[in-house]
């Protein structure tokens, strides 16, 4: 019984660490993420979702960064067992549509952050995102709308993000004169 145990864990494992670099949303989805059309996990899935990934809604066309992490349960409770053996804090994530999170970023349990968002890289938002907000810090807090946001990157543009894989990093090449 005990060498059983032993190879469903090998095999786990192994399975978790190609699936999770074959597809990154096929394994989100594997493990319990409820996820929408449209989303793109950049980086390691692994250990991203927190231990109750089926708490966890992501909505349509979400983006989601390398590093990032969603908390679902709070692990002080750990320290107070002993005297109340039933003491437990999980809260379920939803993220809206058209959502992107950078790098890095922590969200808490129990947050529900709204459509049209951006959520800057590093930060930890411990508290709902309304709609069409850039939130950034630590703790996250409302730096501007999307509106505002884009407007000012309109004026910054490179326009070239119509472009894909080799003939993108061609174009960049020649914008910052970095040809070879």
């Amino acid at each position: 019984m005990l060498l059983i145990k032993i190879i469903k864990k090998i095999y786990n494992t192994i399975f978790s660490a190609v699936y999770s670099r074959l597809s990154h949303v096929g394994y989100a989805k594997h493990i319990g993420v409820q996820i929408g059309e449209n989303v793109h996990i950049y980086g390691s899935p692994i250990g991203m979702f927190s231990t109750e990934p089926w708490s966890i809604t992501l909505g349509n066309h979400v983006h989601i960064t390398r590093e990032v992490l969603f908390i679902t349960h709070d692990g002080g409770t750990l320290l107070f067992r002993h005297l109340i053996p039933d003491l437990e804090i999980t809260a379920p994530i939803t993220v809206g549509d058209y959502v992107y999170i950078g790098v890095r970023s922590i969200i808490m349990p129990g947050v529900k952050i709204g459509n049209n968002c951006i959520v800057a890289a590093g930060s930890v938002v411990t508290k709902d995102i309304e709609d069409n907000s850039v939130v950034g810090g630590v703790p996250a807090k409302f730096i501007k709308s999307t509106d505002e946001y884009l407007e000012g990157i309109k004026k910054r543009s490179l326009k070239l993000g119509h472009l894909k894989g080799d003939e993108k990093d061609k174009a960049l090449r020649e914008f910052f004169n970095k040809t070879k």
